[in-house]
């Protein structure tokens, strides 16, 4: 079964045929909310909005061991993750699209591991490659079947949020190979590894990361006006992978 975590801006999938409502419980507590079983594309799904609903829970406030937990007690296998970013690449304009490959963890304070020694063992993935190629080349595939350009590779960046970053910060991450920011891409990737989920990410980009063209504010109005566009695209693309796999 395939589920899609919606983040900022994706609360509610168009044309999602909703079957029955959810709500589970984890050894790690409560996930963001209720989970929605239906339909999307003739296949079935789970849709979780990663930031609740309505959408009141900060990136760093997710509890995303839940949520990936439950996932998997829900028996899916493949998940799509949602994620708004603001865009270093210069192909990562307001509303364009990306799959990253690879990501860099900025993050702090989270609880990131299923591994945390209450059960008395201790574990070790492999994260050389944080995201399902399969899945990637899906969504990719599934954007250029529906003529959407995409960005298929770069690097996201997580940071801790919920405020955006600084000019400083931004040129930092640019030399360090970012090419996206996020605040909620991490602890999912590892979790889902953990987990042995197949998962991958699209991006939608609501800004230019901070400082990149000029010192102007970056509004949260610019950011809304960015997602009503990006998630038209995001909601075609995930129909069309779906119809396909």
């Amino acid at each position: 079964m395939h589920a899609i975590i919606g983040g900022t801006g994706l609360n509610q999938l168009g044309n999602f045929e909703l079957k029955e409502d959810c709500n589970l419980d984890t050894p790690y507590g409560a996930p963001s909310g209720i989970f929605q079983k239906g339909t999307l594309a003739g296949k079935d799904i789970v849709f979780l909005a990663r930031h609740g609903q309505p959408h009141n829970i900060p990136p760093h406030k997710i509890n995303y061991r839940a949520n990936m937990h439950a996932l998997m007690q829900l028996g899916v296998k493949d998940v799509v993750a949602i994620n708004a970013v603001g865009g270093i690449h210069s192909h990562m304009p307001p509303t364009a699209l990306a799959v990253p490959d690879q990501i860099i963890d900025y993050t702090w304070g989270r609880q990131h591991t299923i591994y945390d020694g209450s059960d008395g063992k201790l574990g070790h993935i492999d994260f050389t490659e944080p995201y399902t190629q399969s899945i990637r080349k899906g969504l990719i595939t599934a954007a250029r079947d529906q003529n959407i350009d995409i960005l298929p590779c770069g690097v996201y960046a997580a940071t801790n949020g919920p405020r955006l970053e600084s000019a400083a910060e931004v040129m930092r991450i640019k030399q360090d190979g970012g090419d996206m920011i996020g605040m909620t891409g991490m602890p999912e990737a590892s979790l889902a590894i953990e987990l042995e989920l197949n998962y991958a990410c699209l991006a939608v980009s609501v800004n230019w990361a901070a400082g990149l063209h000029g010192l102007e504010a970056i509004t949260m109005e610019e950011i809304r006006e960015a997602l009503e566009s990006g998630i038209k695209s995001v909601e075609a693309i995930l129909s069309q992978y779906l119809s396909t796999t």
